[in-house]
């Protein structure tokens, strides 16, 4: 468990960018560099994810540390890796936001935002080897994230996830696996997140508890990431909390690394300003334990479905989808907010040879490319 917490902290002071730079900073470093989990099995788990409500890139962290050490080394990633986000956003929210426009502070974000094209450019190029190496494959990836570029939005997203699942159920199907195991859910994971969610039309809340029924609501129906928990608070919090508060804690979880869901920690700090760090925990607990809770609920059985033939293929297909969206995702928002021109375009070109011919490692990488924002 401390192993696991000690490598997602680390990465999760550095992995800026968004879920898929997420995703590639953590196959890089837990399929290719520590082989923690296999490319199959971290693909199969994504596409879970892509699916399920909740953050994507966290609750992929947290499959891998479920995979390392049970739900002990789950919870470890989650707190390894949000840990960082968390105290950045709270002290935001505690000494306000003049240091985040510091020149400084700027420079080394936009330096990072670029080390993180180069992550998903490896991640895309890697799983792109891995998943599309037939015409229907390649074409479905393709396809994705040419619908993305052309019709952004949760609802294509999860369009092109459907179709290729259909394509690769027809024509993908593979043999081999073990049919026969059960694919039930861990119903008690699943009747936890239920009661949860009903929670508020059963009881009256106030103070904290309603600060983490509305933060869990919140979690329960966000598809399609960060960038859509801010309508759906905005909706559950009311005026509560004021719109300069949601722009500033908005644009702020964009600029920290690790998950933009811990904009519930700084809109916590605010609900709450008796005891903002109270608040922010509530918050943040809130937001992101359903995702959690539904992925312990039907892990063991999207695994065991993925073991047959139909499904198998519709998982391939799926697979194949999910390269399109980091293609897609790879374009806006990655290449879109971190390349400002032709040298920034070429710095990160010549970062992807280094990162992935000559090996370079993230360590030497990383301070590279914060410097390489002072001079851009």
């Amino acid at each position: 468990m401390l192993q696991t917490f000690w490598q997602f902290f680390t990465l999760g002071w550095v992995s800026f960018g968004g879920p898929a730079a997420h995703i590639g900073y953590f196959q890089r470093h837990f399929v290719q560099k520590l082989g923690w989990i296999p490319q199959d099995r971290f693909a199969s788990t994504l596409a879970l994810c892509q699916f399920l409500p909740g953050p994507a890139s966290s609750q992929l962290g947290f499959a891998i540390g479920y995979q390392r050490a049970g739900l002990g080394g789950a919870v470890a990633a989650f707190i390894g890796f949000t840990l960082p986000s968390f105290l950045l956003m709270l002290g935001l929210a505690l000494a306000g936001q003049a240091w985040a426009s510091q020149p400084a502070a700027l420079a080394a974000i936009a330096g990072l935002k670029l080390f993180a094209l180069v992550v998903v450019a490896d991640a895309v190029l890697t799983m792109a080897g891995q998943f599309c190496r037939q015409r229907l494959t390649l074409a479905l990836a393709v396809g994705t994230a040419a619908l993305l570029w052309l019709l952004p939005g949760l609802l294509a997203q999860f369009t092109a996830l459907l179709a290729a699942a259909l394509a690769g159920a027809l024509w993908l199907q593979k043999t081999g696996g073990d049919s026969h195991r059960k694919i039930g859910p861990n119903w008690p994971f699943l009747l936890l997140f239920t009661g949860l969610f009903l929670l508020p039309w059963l009881l009256h809340l106030d103070g904290t508890a309603r600060i983490f029924a509305d933060f869990y609501q919140a979690g329960s129906l966000v598809f399609g990431g960060g960038h859509v928990v801010l309508p759906l608070l905005q909706g559950l919090l009311g005026e509560r909390i004021s719109s300069e508060a949601f722009l500033t804690g908005y644009a702020a979880a964009q600029a920290m690394p690790g998950p933009m869901f811990t904009l519930a920690t700084f809109l916590g700090a605010e609900l709450w300003p008796a005891s903002p760090v109270l608040g922010a925990l509530v918050a943040t607990f809130g937001v992101f334990l359903p995702g959690f809770l539904l992925l312990l609920a039907l892990q063991h059985s999207w695994q065991a479905l993925a073991a047959r033939p139909l499904m198998a293929g519709a998982v391939a297909g799926i697979n194949a989808a999910v390269v399109g969206l980091l293609l897609a995702a790879l374009y806006q928002p990655v290449f879109v907010s971190s390349v400002t021109g032709a040298p920034a375009l070429a710095a990160a070109a010549l970062g992807l040879l280094a990162l992935r011919v000559f090996k370079c490692p993230l360590l030497v990488l990383i301070p590279a490319f914060m410097l390489l924002g002072f001079w851009l």
